[in-house]
């Protein structure tokens, strides 16, 4: 299971400079206690100050982990200019075929490429277009929000594993990964997995609490759909 954290500095208490210490502080402990990917989604910065912000949320995931990764919303400039690992591109933007183009001009790395999605077309052309993955939302209607929920019947369609159609005796084939995003809790995260979700994604269910023990929680219900499914 993929653990997607998704950062906002000014849901943190205190100043700016305090904002921006704290949520250093918690990319460092998210990369620390097992997240697999942090998606630096600080859209009202400059680029340059985005930048510094970057440089130091890279700094802090790869001082506390070797395995997460740090992906930066929306700007492939910044995340080049940063070191970082990649980038998550909104829905409808660039293509991700295009960025991980320029990213390889520019770069000897091979870059991660997350994307934005709300609708199964939107899924398939993230997959199409070479995404590593695609971050489905909103799964769940938010807290303090009138947007509603796409629902889990929706993911599960997105998630569907499929057949080649010329070789109906072939077993199915795990499709393109799909994170659920929007509205996901300890309570809810379970129902994705069921669903065929490939991990949750999150703002407040990584930034707020206890990020080690919210960590354990979601690694003990993959064990626990992994043994239903099995």
């Amino acid at each position: 299971m993929l653990l997607y954290y998704i950062t906002d500095r000014k849901s943190l208490a205190g100043t700016d400079a305090q904002q921006r210490n704290r949520l250093l502080a918690r990319i460092g402990e998210a990369a620390r206690a097992g997240v697999d990917y942090i998606q630096l989604r600080e859209k009202d910065l400059a680029a340059r100050d985005l930048e510094r912000l970057a440089r130091d949320a890279v700094r802090a995931t790869r001082e506390n982990s070797a395995t997460a990764k740090l992906l930066v919303n929306g700007r492939a400039d910044v995340a080049l200019a940063s070191r970082a690992d990649g980038v998550h591109l909104p829905a409808g933007e660039l293509d991700a075929s295009e960025v991980r183009a320029l990213w390889m001009r520019a770069s000897d790395s091979e870059p991660m490429i997350a994307v934005s999605a709300h609708t199964l077309a939107e899924v398939r052309a993230a997959e199409i277009q070479g995404a590593n993955f695609a971050v489905l939302a909103p799964i769940y209607e938010k807290i303090h929000s009138d947007v509603q929920g796409i629902g889990i019947d929706a993911l599960r369609v997105a998630c569907a594993a499929s057949t080649p159609p010329d070789n109906t005796d072939s077993p199915p084939q795990r499709c393109f990964a799909v994170l659920a995003l929007g509205g996901v809790t300890l309570a809810n995260a379970e129902a994705c997995l069921a669903a065929g979700a490939a991990g949750v994604a999150g703002i407040r269910l990584f930034q707020m609490g206890d990020i080690v023990e919210t960590v354990r929680r979601l690694r003990e219900l993959e064990h626990t759909n992994l043994s239903k499914t099995n």
